[in-house]
Parts: C-alpha cells; structure tokens; sequence
C-alpha cells in the first residue's frame, strides 16, 4: 500500500517531536512499505523492528524516530485504510441514473475490490487484532468500511424507487426497506468476497464472475433494476481440489495482476 507523502506533510513528526523534511518523509514510507512486505509473508506477532529495518536497508535507531513500535506503524497503515475508504465513498456517489448505473455498479464493485487488496495485509492484521479484542484497530476498521456504507446508504435512499405515492412517500430498495441495513449488508458482501477471493479462485471461480455478480446484487439492491443480460461465464471444469493452502499460488501470482 503506497500512501502520497503529501498526506503526512502537514501532520507527520518524529517520536521526539520534530518535523521531518521530505528525505524524512521518504524514509517513513519505506518503514511503512517495508513493513507491508513483511505483514503480507510473515505472522504479525513474529515482525520485528529489525525486519522492517532491514527491508527497508535502514537501520532501527532510524525506525525508532519514527515510530515507538510495530503496532505504531500498523496503526498508521490503517490510518491510510480510512483516507482511501473516504474516495472509495466518493465513487459510490457516482451516476446512478438508468443510463449509467451498470457502469456505476461496476465501478465500485471493481474498487472495492482494489481498494481491499491494496490493503489486504494490513486488513488480516485488523481482522485478527479485532478478534483478540484490539479496540484501537477496530475503531479504525469501523471507521473505514462505516464511510462506504453511509455512502452506500444515502444512494440507496435517494435512488430506490417509491414504495408509496403522494406527498410524504417513503423509498424503500427492492433488498429492504432500511437503507442502512441494505448498505451494511451489500458492504459486508464486499468486504467478505474480496477477503476470499483467491479461495473462489482456487475453486475454480473467476475474478471477473465474482465482479460481474456482486455489482448485479448492487445494481439491483440500488436501483430495482436489472442489470443487462449477462454473458454465460468462462469457468473452467469443476474438479476436486486437495491443495493444502486455498488460493496459495494465485496469492503468489498476484504480484504480476490480477486474473
């Protein structure tokens, strides 16, 4: 995950207070960077400060100016999680109209599933610090996925069609009359098929399926239109799988694009 420096321009300063000049700043991203690349092959629990030192060929002392610990520096890659969130919102906003609302649908269906594996790292460690009872972490998981749903929600409510007619009728999408509830549920959809995603592909479940089917449930869960007609999916043979590791090599794969 790749935060633009000038994100941290006006807020960054080192453990003693000082603010860093933009050689300091491209030395934290590498602490930052470095400790992506180590969180996505090594348990989170077993990172070191002299892991990230050494992937980002610095030295401790020089991690410690920046941050007082390994979960210090997790805390801030989550921290980018929320800012991203906050465009992925933007383009839930987009035109919802009969004539663009399939691409629409397509296009956050599409960059939530960038947006998660951009961070999908950092979201195992949110995940699994959430579950041991890390309120910091989930406050900050909360935080992100919150922003996408109360997008999601006030679009849900202004384009679903009326459930009444006359002065005062109310909206309600064709999955349910909360919009809120409609948004949660569609949101942990997401959030759910991106974590899994390379297991649907060991199964044999293409990426372009998974994308085709989750934005028609968006579409119609928006809308209460259909999406148009679908081409008949290419998916290979169904055939046991016996793999040890579910989606291991397309996880390995994944440096050079998605399938």
């Amino acid at each position: 995950m790749v935060v633009p420096l000038e994100a941290y321009a006006e807020q960054v300063a080192t453990t003693d207070g000082r603010v860093p000049g933009e050689r300091g700043l491209q030395t934290r991203q590498r602490l930052l960077d470095a400790t992506v690349e180590l969180l996505t092959t090594t348990p989170w629990r077993s990172v070191k400060v002299t892991d990230i030192a050494r992937q980002a060929q610095t030295s401790p002392a020089t991690f410690y100016q920046y941050f007082g610990n390994v979960e210090q520096a997790i805390q801030v890659l989550a921290e980018g999680m929320v800012e991203q969130a906050a465009q992925l919102a933007d383009l839930v906003g987009g035109d919802w109209s009969e004539n663009a609302s399939w691409e629409t649908a397509l296009a956050v269906t599409e960059g939530f599933l960038s947006y998660w594996e951009d961070n999908r790292a950092v979201f195992r460690v949110v995940d699994l610090a959430t579950e041991e009872g890390d309120a910091a972490l989930r406050g900050i998981r909360v935080r992100a996925l919150n922003a996408v749903t109360v997008a999601l929600a006030q679009v849900i409510a202004a384009a679903s069609p009326s459930v009444e007619t006359g002065p005062g009728a109310a909206t309600s999408s064709p999955a349910g009359a909360d919009p809120m509830a409609v948004a949660g549920t569609l949101v942990a959809m997401f959030a759910s098929v991106s974590a899994h995603r390379y297991g649907f592909e060991f199964w044999g479940i293409r990426t372009r399926n998974l994308i085709d089917t989750q934005a028609r449930t968006l579409h119609w869960a928006v809308t209460g239109r259909p999406a148009p007609a679908a081409e008949m999916p290419r998916r290979e043979t169904a055939r046991p799988r016996t793999g040890p590791v579910l989606g291991g090599a397309a996880t390995r794969r994944r440096g050079g694009g998605a399938p």
